[in-house]
């Protein structure tokens, strides 16, 4: 039997609110964004930036051996492999769907409100376009395939590529499948491996207020309001467009399955607020998928649905390329036809996977799709470079619950959502405040 990390029972004693995880993290962001405006220079200061970058690099530690441990122990403890690959065709089948939904969202949006149309915004910064333009050229179909494999497993795992650690994973764990009664030791060992793992991520949690805070502080005092002010009205907006896509597409996706989206996004509401912080839905994966598996999704699902949603299923990204690629062209004066909004909604479905895991991935399949659709848009970019850093908060928070969704479908797709632990966790009837309670109680 596969060990589980659920919690059965509801809590007698609710936590102080001081003591609530998410309220501590809303609060740093709040005094993080004071510190940053009053003292911007000190805000600047290298150490109040390695709080942030610091706390992603402890959760990025642990990311690899999670999805490691997760998919050997879901497929190890599956009998039959068909359903491995009936997991993944319905989980890529989902994801193309919901993704074309964004890609189309943000492309009416675009064109009704119109956000470029009289914009005299400056041009500079032409030398830092041109990298992400260099780093965009070289995102090729052919080289995505081939990065997939990894040249080594040790280098997988020690450079945290995703993709290579999930591709390793899905083989050892049908390979231990395959050896039968023979692998049980090793099942049980990769179980408690798991248990330990999200032990240090219990640990590792706390310290999440304190990276909120850091990260917060140094946007802020680094870009300052007026960067934000200056192109409000693209930002505003993208994060209504991103809105609408939760509260409107996954919403009814949520509701056929049988489940508030509202309740939903209450229920992880910690992990919103730490990406939130830290402008990282990574931050936020290995909880995630521990609270997702709690929720009454099965082992199997979470572990293969969620990090390959990081890769596949960016709807927040997919929203910035078509909302971000008609503001350039509006904003230059340029009147794109039919055949090429068709064409960045069939670019952008393509390069939206294919910097997946690079640094700055959401501007840099901005970068590949400019480039297709009309090459005299790439410097336009400049526009919309100093806000980046903004609006790529709303492209996490939007992935993380694309993803977070997407994994509840698949599950009952498959027959195997638990409807009692799904409405008792998003009715309260158990507390799903941090990780260590479930730790603690398994």
């Amino acid at each position: 039997m596969a060990a589980t990390i659920a919690i059965e029972a509801p809590t007698s004693v609710a936590k102080p609110w001081y003591r609530v995880l998410y309220v501590q993290v809303l609060i740093a962001i709040v005094l993080g964004a004071l510190f940053g405006w009053l003292w911007p220079a000190l805000a600047t200061n290298d150490w109040i930036k390695a709080l942030g970058d610091g706390f992603i690099k402890l959760i990025k530690m642990v990311i690899a051996p999670i999805i490691f441990c997760t998919v050997v122990s879901g497929i190890a403890h599956i009998q039959d492999a068909k359903k491995v690959g009936r997991i993944g065709v319905k989980a890529l089948v989902y994801f193309e769907v919901v993704s074309s939904f964004a890609l189309v969202i943000g492309l009416l949006v675009g064109n009704l409100v119109k956000p470029g149309h009289g914009f005299g915004g400056g041009m500079a910064n032409a030398q830092a376009v041109a990298g992400y333009a260099r780093q965009a050229e070289a995102q090729k179909s052919v080289d995505f395939f081939l990065h997939v494999i990894p040249d080594t497993v040790v280098g997988a795992f020690a450079q945290g590529e995703i993709l290579q650690v999930l591709l390793f994973s899905i083989l050892f764990g049908f390979a231990l499948m395959g050896l039968g009664e023979r692998g049980h030791t090793i099942r049980e060992f990769i179980d408690d491996a798991a248990h330990a793992v999200f032990g240090v991520i219990a640990i590792v949690m706390k310290a999440a207020p304190i990276g909120a805070f850091g990260a917060m502080a140094f946007t802020i005092g680094k870009f300052g309001t007026g960067a934000i002010l200056n192109l409000v009205g693209l930002i505003a907006t993208f994060y209504v467009t991103a809105a609408l896509f939760v509260f409107g597409v996954l919403g009814v996706i949520a509701r056929m399955v049988g489940f508030s989206i509202f309740k939903f996004l209450a229920y992880i509401k910690d992990e919103l607020l730490i990406v939130l912080g830290t402008s990282s839905s990574e931050s936020a994966l290995p909880s995630l998928m521990e609270k997702l598996e709690r929720l009454g999704c099965s082992k199997s699902v979470v572990g293969l649905v969620v990090p390959t949603g990081y890769s596949f299923n960016l709807d927040g990204t997919n929203i910035y390329m078509t909302l971000a690629t008609l503001f350039i062209a509006q904003a230059l004066g340029f009147d794109l036809s039919f055949s090429q909004q068709l064409t960045i909604l069939l670019v952008a479905m393509l390069t939206s996977k294919g910097a997946s895991g690079v640094t700055g991935a959401g501007f840099i399949t901005l970068a590949a799709t400019l480039a297709v659709v009309d090459p005299r848009l790439v410097p336009g970019m400049a526009i919309v470079l100093g806000i980046d850093k903004f609006m790529s908060e709303c492209r996490a928070l939007t992935n993380l619950c694309g993803n977070g969704v997407a994994c509840v479908v698949v599950s009952w797709w498959e027959g195997e959502l638990d409807k009692d632990k799904l409405h008792a966790n998003l009715n309260k009837q158990i507390d799903p405040s941090d990780v260590e309670t479930a730790i603690t109680a398994g």
